[in-house]
Parts: structure tokens; sequence; C-alpha cells
């Protein structure tokens, strides 16, 4: 993107971007494995998704619950599209992880004995799920690794917005460039040099106009990584919590969540009339996959022509709503209703995305040296629909692999480069002199800033602050829970139209009446948003087939024999858009793609 040089920097092995679950476990396990470690993140250490998380972690840790019994309620959720490798990792690693986490000063609520207390969820046929202050699993977890980091001394970099990758002239990682907000030690632009960039920057919800996420998901990572060169997938998958306090029509921005961890504890869905709809639509009725839920209430607005639903706890009575559920009931008297007397009005709104940047089962991207972790990343355990609870110990369990795979690579490069023999020298395919991979390589110490640069390619236009509404509605109207063929290219052909008015304006130079956008937090990330607008809505009309939580009103039906595929996009050195679909469900191989060489055709599998 188009910004000011740098004007300071710093040296590190590994700048970790980002500050939630999967950002802060990263950096606590690099930094004990003694990298130099950055953590740069957006806002405060504490003000990513992971502080919303309401409902909590899954893991099986209760008794007689196993992890295939996890493993098999993950894939039913992806709808034959997760990688059952990386679900089989991410079950079987997984309760030694939050373990771990509870080693780490995590307080997860207990019984009289000690024990851990256990929820459902929807998709989970045991509880296992576990939870911290009743409904406030986020905000402990977040408190745990805050407090662990700066007691490790880590530097960060707080108030911190990621603009480009930098790599060395193989292609390979180099660090990060970034604009830092407000005043400090570090102001404006500068850049982080390291050898290894983990990208943790979490989800994109603001895309759309109503979101359960924060202000500061605007898809930065999954903008910068496409920038990068590299591939992300299965970006249309994005998931649409059900139950979503309902403000009123048109309402804009972050909007409560209500946790599903309600109805695990045995709420009910009803219409106006009180009438429960979800007991004919799955066998676990109010405990179905979120995306069986969210089309089952958005069929039955349409049916009554009712822009929400309701969702009745009344027989929970006043003590459980005060110590399960405290937050939610505090958001919910905040705007009128008091759930101990009432039914919550709900609506499915904007929740989390299911893809992201591809990586393999160690988080590699496909750019050499980019790692990415939680949600941005697409490690192939979410399939077509996230199971519930699955996030954060996705970001703990990817997180820990990352972290070892760092290290080993730093170990190993480092011992490559003291012994007498070493002084293998890469091509520009990627391939060392005596014909080895290079994939693995990772220069000693940092680069100087001369040896570095973004990706060679022309830039793309900055988008003025003022188009991010327009962008999120034209999203929300288009690409919402209910698609269809004309809404995807209603909704294609609007954004193209922002992308249009922000050259037009950039050719114009001033001297027209639009006006060209200036560098700047607020341009920053609208482009950034409309960068993931117009991938998700391209993979979003590609996918001709209703499968998860992408819901095709023109194609109803799930169509394994032609769409049991994924979608990965790339944008190419001179800025055009590829979709390509996989041979079959398997994730191909993550290929490194050298930026600065020939264009890099990824193998299928």
């Amino acid at each position: 993107m188009a910004a000011p040089a740098p004007g300071w920097a710093l040296d590190a092995d590994v700048v970790v971007v980002g500050s939630g679950v999967a950002g802060l476990t990263t950096a606590l396990r690099c930094t004990a494995a003694g990298l130099r470690t950055v953590v740069v993140t957006k806002a405060r250490l504490d003000d990513g998704s992971t502080r919303w998380a309401q409902g909590g972690v899954a893991a099986a840790l209760g008794e007689g619950d196993t992890p295939e019994q996890h493993l098999d309620d993950t894939l039913v959720a992806g709808a034959g599209l997760c990688d059952e490798e990386a679900v089989r990792a991410l079950v079987t690693e997984g309760p030694d992880a939050v373990r771990r986490l509870i080693g780490t000063g995590a307080h997860f609520d207990t019984g009289a004995g000690g024990e851990l207390q256990l929820t459902r969820e929807g998709g989970h046929h045991r509880r296992r799920i576990v939870h911290a202050g009743g409904d406030a699993t986020g905000l402990e977890i977040s408190r745990a690794l805050v407090e662990a980091v700066r007691a490790a001394a880590l530097t960060t970099v707080e108030n911190a917005l990621v603009l480009d990758l930098l790599t060395d002239e193989h292609g390979r990682t180099s660090g990060v460039t970034l604009h830092v907000m407000g005043e400090g030690q570090h102001d404006g632009v500068g850049a982080v040099h390291a050898p290894a960039v983990v990208l943790a920057t979490g989800g994109m919800g603001q895309v759309f106009a109503a979101t359960t996420n924060p202000a500061v998901s605007t898809g930065d990572g999954v903008a910068l990584a496409l920038r990068a060169g590299a591939e992300v997938s299965d970006l249309e998958f994005v998931q649409f919590h059900p139950t979503v306090l309902f403000l009123g029509a048109g309402s804009e921005g972050q909007q409560p969540l209500v946790s599903e961890a309600v109805r695990g504890e045995g709420a009910h869905l009803v219409d106006a009339d009180g009438v429960r709809f979800m007991r004919d639509q799955h066998e676990l009725a109010e405990l179905a996959p979120r995306d069986i839920v969210a089309k089952a209430i958005m069929r039955r607005m349409l049916e009554q022509g009712a822009d929400h639903m309701y969702l009745d706890a009344r027989h929970f009575g006043a003590e459980m709503w005060e110590t399960r559920f405290p937050t939610i009931l505090a958001a919910c008297r905040s705007h009128g209703i008091d759930p101990v007397t009432e039914p919550i009005p709900v609506a499915p709104a904007a929740h989390h995305a299911s893809g992201g940047v591809r990586t393999d089962l160690r988080g590699r991207t496909t750019v050499p040296g980019l790692y990415a972790c939680g949600e941005v990343a697409c490690t192939g355990v979410h399939g077509a629909n996230r199971l519930a609870s699955n996030s954060l110990l996705e970001g703990l369990v990817f997180a820990e692999r990352i972290a070892a795979d760092v290290a080993e690579r730093l170990r190993s490069t480092r011992m490559e480069h003291r012994s007498p023999e070493a002084g293998v020298v890469p091509t520009e395919d990627g391939a060392s002199e005596d014909g080895a991979s290079t994939e693995d390589a990772i220069p000693d110490a940092p680069l100087r800033p001369s040896d570095l640069s973004p990706p060679a390619s022309r830039q793309l236009p900055l988008i003025t602050p003022e188009a991010r509404i327009r962008i999120q509605r034209i999203m929300s109207e288009g690409a919402g829970v209910l698609r269809s063929a004309h809404s995807l290219g209603t909704a294609a052909r609007a954004l193209e139209a922002v992308h249009l008015d922000a050259l037009r304006a950039d050719d114009q130079q001033g001297e027209g009446e639009a006006k060209a956008a200036v560098p700047g937090v607020d341009s920053w990330e609208t482009s950034n948003l409309l960068c993931v607008a117009r991938v998700l809505v391209a993979a979003a009309l590609e996918r001709e087939e209703t499968r998860g939580c992408h819901w095709r009103e023109d194609r109803p039906e799930r169509d394994d024999a032609d769409w049991r595929r994924h979608l990965v996009v790339r944008l190419a050195p001179d800025r055009s858009l590829t979709v390509r679909r996989t041979g079959t469900a398997a994730f191909p191989p993550v290929d490194p793609v050298y930026v600065h060489a020939e264009p890099h055709v990824p193998r299928e599998p």
C-alpha cells in the first residue's frame, strides 16, 4: 500500500502480529525457545477479538469424552471440507494445550471439588467446553496471557497497524512495515526486521455492516498476505452467529453476542408466537451446528416477514443468569431487555471467518518465512463451518506448532551458517545450487533496510475512509447469510465501482471532483476491507452450491461430486485475481511462492 518510508526500525528473530490467544501464545513459546520476539498489535495488548469470546474452549477433558468423539463432531460441522489430519492434531493436542494455558495462569470455572465445569454448545454431542467467569472466557484468557507477556518482558509495539510484508531479493520474508498510532517510543511508519513473521491478526468481520467483531477486525492480515503473493482459501465460508442481540433494523457496527452456551444450558429459540422451530430442523434442535441454526432462523424470518426471532431463557431464573451469564445479562439490560422476565430478540450477524491465509500443519504459508495462526489462517480445521469453541483451541494448538517450527528452522539455519561446508546459495526458483530446497532457509540475522523491499508490483489504490460504510452495506446486502448469483454479482459490480472510483481519483491527482485517499490508518483499513471483500465475493460466486455456512438460494443443494473442493485465491504480481479449484477435498501442499520470480503454479493433489 502507499505509505511513507519507514522512519525507525527494530530487529528480531520473529515478529508476531496480533495479541489474541494465537499471537500471545506464539510469542510466549518463541521467547521460551530463546528467540528475540517482538509483538505488534493494532490496539492495546488486550483489545483483540479473544477478549470478546464468551462461550469457552472445546477440548476432550471430561469423563467419557475422547479426542475421537471431538474429531467426529468437528468433521460433521465442517460439511466435508475439514482437513482430517489438521483436526486430529487439534483434538489430540488440545487437552494438553488447555492444561498449559491453565499453567500460564488462566482460571477456568470449577466445581466444588475443583473439577473443571464443562458445558455444551452447538454441534457437540458431549459437554466439553471449559469456560471462565461464566461467560467471560476470552477476557480471562486475554488477562492471563497479557500478564505472562509482561512478566516475560517481551518487546511489544501497541497501537500499530501492520502495512506490508518485507522480503529479500529471493522473496523470503524479512519483516513488516507498520504504522504506530500515537506518541511513544515509536511513532509513524516504521519496520520490524525479522526472518520470520507470524500473522495472528484475527478476523475480518468489519467487512459486514453488522458483526460481533470489534472495530479492529478489518482483515488486515489476509490483505497483507494477498499483497505479498500468499494464497488464501475458503474465504467464502463466513460463519454468521445465529443469536446476536437484535438492536433494530439497520443497526450497524459491533453487535452484542448472546453466546451459544446459553442454548447449551437449555434456552429455546422461538418465534413471536412462542413456537419452538428448531425441533423439526435437526436432531440436536437448538444445539445443531451454527450454519443450520442460522439458516433456520432466516427461513422463519422470511416465512413470517419478521426481522428477528427470540431466545427464551426465562426458565433459568435470576440466580443462574447472574452467576452463569453475567456479561450477557448486563449487555441485554443495557439495551432495555431483561432476559430473566422476557425473551431476547436475536438475529444472525457476521461472526467468524472459517477461511483465511492457507497454511500447512506447522502454520507455514506459501511465502517462505510467513506464518499464520488463529482466525486469519486457514489450517483446514474448520472446513465449511467452524464447530463452536474450536477457534480458541485452534489458536492454542497451532501457535505452539508454529513456535516449534520457527525455533527449529532458526537453529538448523544457524548451524548451517557456522558449518565450513555451508554456503548454499539460493537460485531464483527457490532451489539451492546443489538442488536442495530453500523453503526452510532463514537468514542468520536480519538484513539491512536497504536489502529489504515490499513485493515488487504496482501499488493498489488507497480507498477513502468514506467508502467503508459503502463496502459494509454492499457486503451485508449481497454476500450475507442469504446469497445468490444475482446478489453476489451485484455486490461484485458495486465493489468494482469502489475500486474504479479510487483509480480515477488517483489519475486525476486532485484535479477532479473525486479526491484521492491520503495515506493514513482509516484509508489503509478501508483498503484492506475492499481487498478481502472482493476476494470473498469472487469465491462465493465461484462456489455454486450450498455447503456449511455458504448458503446459495439459487443453488440450495450440497454438491459433493463437483464441489467437495477448496477454492484457492491469489493476487498475481500484476494484481489480477486468480481463483482455482483443488482437484480433491484435500489441501494442496503449501509450496513456497517466490514473489520476485516467475509466476508460481502450485501442484494439485
